[in-house]
């Protein structure tokens, strides 16, 4: 059974995801746009294909320059400062739309003028807001390291989410955290519009 509507068939499509090395919600997220929209590339940071599923592998599939780093599978958490510019590296094709399923840095894939961003947000940049401690740990160490290291990514995190023409919210929570972080509107799979927007960047 179709899932869009038959006049979407003429869109120019781009797809971008944050890493794909297994199938998680995310995963099956991306791969429900991908029967929707058979014709779309995906760009990603790297891609893992023997993790991933036929139904996102058969998609023409653009990787980061992080897809060579040896190890990066295992090690890519380690990487996580990098991540930014590397998605920022890809050079996305001219297109009517970009939609990006985004945890990190998809949202922040560059498109080329007059291509509309709609971004289907997990949560504001996970490591970045609020599962800091899941990713850095409590060591002394540790903490110092992600002093040096958050600023700049919630400054990056809120800086890209300009770039997004339209938030869609997996829940209301993660609605009020666009609201919170970026100050930006955006609707959630539960419908309800998110209030007035705070100024950009409040936590």
């Amino acid at each position: 059974m179709k899932r869009f509507p038959a006049e979407w068939d003429k869109l120019n499509v781009l797809l971008c995801h944050d890493w794909l090395t297994g199938m998680r919600g995310g995963e099956r997220v991306l791969e429900l746009l991908c029967e929707g929209f058979p014709n779309a590339p995906i760009f990603t940071l790297f891609h893992k294909p023997k993790a991933i599923s036929p139904a996102i592998n058969s998609h023409k599939i653009w990787t980061s320059w992080l897809q060579g780093v040896p190890g990066i599978f295992s090690s890519y958490r380690y990487l996580l400062p990098l991540f930014p510019s590397a998605i920022e590296l890809l050079d996305p094709p001219p297109a009517d739309i970009l939609i990006s399923t985004s945890h990190c840095v998809a949202k922040g894939l560059r498109p080329k003028r007059g291509t509309k961003h709609l971004c289907y947000c997990f949560t504001p940049m996970r490591y970045a807001w609020t599962f800091y401690d899941e990713y850095f740990g409590h060591s002394r160490a540790k903490a110092a390291l992600a002093k040096v290291i958050l600023p700049p990514l919630r400054r990056w995190d809120v800086e890209s989410s300009k770039r997004v023409d339209r938030f869609v919210a997996i829940s209301r929570h993660v609605q009020k955290r666009i609201h919170d972080f970026y100050g930006r509107e955006s609707r959630s799979t539960a419908g309800r519009p998110a209030t007035r927007p705070a100024t950009a960047g409040s936590t």
